[in-house]
């Protein structure tokens, strides 16, 4: 085969969309797999709202099927103004909203939006495909490590030493994949670098931006709170681009409604660019969500039970990997504060299985989990970490509660076999 341009030559694939491929694969074979690697929901166990799904229906029943505006319609930017405001109480008017096809297309845009070629660009491991965006966009990678003792959330000293003359930094919380949050003085910290930064330069010059991907922000438990960074610093919005959407918040990853707030001179720029890729939301979804969006009462309902179903799932499990570790196994978890998932370490390398295999690496230890326990969850060297971090991520979209006293049993018998 002839070379392709360079990009598509050093391009790699999500591993995480190449994992949970194969473990289809396996299911399909009729194998029993704990599916709990992909960053989705199963419908048959968390649907969307059903208003939301009667609504779609009836906007293809009255043949919403055209091309809608490049930014999205002005009734759902109006709607997501609202329902920003009700719940996070900042403000934003229409030309500072952008509407897509889901959070992807708006990261893409952003970043081709504000990252010029050798840009520096910001972000923690482990974290969402921003290392995929860097290598798309050609920029510089500023990696940082995030450790366990901070919840692999980033911090405001770990940052410092790459500002100067940085275009981007990324921030997502709560976290995929570790399900974990910014706490209020870090984020007002990093504010307060990117304030200093962008003060040190003239008016024209390029500014260093926040990008601020909030997809999960409706999904905490407990205690734990979402913190904004307008909020915190009000003059951070013209900074500030977040990314955020129905699909997490309302199960909803195949209805395609996602929105950016920005500046309004970045939005204009970044419908620009989404003009000529077309990946706008559905007519449809976006007329129903227009209307779904200013239902509060419904909204307030349905994420009552939906986070209910979700925190059950989470402590659960995480119990579970508790009373392991109590027993001696080599096994932890983060404690569950948001988002859908659970950071769980398997730290069983060097450790020999039935049959003398050596168990050699975090690769071998995941095939070993997966073959012994059916338990498929996605290590953190698939979101930028160490090949040899014995952390992984587990999803709960598709997890069935009466499923898990078996998963953590099948897991406990594969370890106990372990030497």
């Amino acid at each position: 085969m002839s070379k392709l341009s360079q990009l598509a030559e050093t391009l790699i694939g999500s591993e995480i969309v190449r994992l949970g491929n194969e473990i289809n694969d396996r299911i399909r074979k009729g194998e029993k797999i704990y599916n709990y690697t992909i960053g989705d929901f199963d419908p048959a166990v968390f649907p969307i709202p059903k208003e939301l799904e009667t609504l779609i229906i009836d906007s293809y029943r009255q043949h919403y099927t055209n091309y809608p505006p490049a930014d999205g319609l002005l009734e759902l930017r109006e709607a997501v103004a609202t329902f920003i405001k009700q719940g996070e109480n900042i403000d934003y008017a229409p030309n500072e909203i952008l509407i897509a096809a889901g959070g992807r297309p708006l990261i893409y845009t952003i970043f081709k939006t504000l990252v010029n070629k050798g840009d520096k660009v910001i972000y923690a491991v482990p974290s969402w495909n921003n290392n995929h965006y860097v290598h798309l966009t050609d920029a510089q990678h500023c990696l940082v490590d995030a450790t366990p003792e901070n919840n692999f959330m980033p911090t405001a000293a770990d940052i410092a030493p790459h500002i100067p003359g940085a275009a981007l930094v990324c921030l997502c919380t709560p976290q995929n994949p570790t399900g974990t949050t910014l706490p209020k003085a870090e984020l007002e910290k990093i504010c307060d670098l990117i304030l200093a930064e962008n003060a040190r330069g003239s008016a024209d010059e390029k500014k260093l931006y926040l990008l601020y991907d909030q997809m999960y922000w409706t999904l905490t438990y407990g205690d734990t709170q979402h913190y904004n960074p307008i909020t915190l610093r009000p003059e951070m919005k013209q900074y500030t681009v977040f990314v955020d959407g129905m699909s997490k918040a309302f199960a909803a990853t195949g209805v395609r409604v996602g929105w950016s707030l920005g500046p309004a001179a970045v939005i204009a720029r970044m419908k620009a660019l989404l003009s000529h890729l077309g990946a706008w939301s559905p007519m449809a979804e976006q007329k129903a969500a227009a209307k779904y969006l200013l239902q509060h009462e419904q909204i307030k309902t349905y994420m009552q039970h939906f986070k209910q179903e979700l925190e059950t799932r989470l402590r659960l499990i995480y119990q579970g990997f508790v009373h392991l570790k109590e027993k001696g196994y080599r096994v932890d978890a983060v404690a569950p504060q948001a988002a859908i998932y659970l950071t769980i370490r398997l730290d069983l390398a060097g450790l020999t299985a039935p049959g003398g295999q050596q168990l050699n690496n975090q690769a071998d230890v995941t095939a070993y989990i997966l073959d012994k326990a059916k338990l498929a969850v996605v290590p953190f060297y698939a979101f930028g970490a160490g090949k040899q971090s014995p952390w992984y991520r587990l999803s709960v979209g598709t997890c069935k509660k009466e499923e898990i006293s078996e998963m953590l049993g099948k897991l406990e018998e594969a370890l106990a076999m372990l030497q």
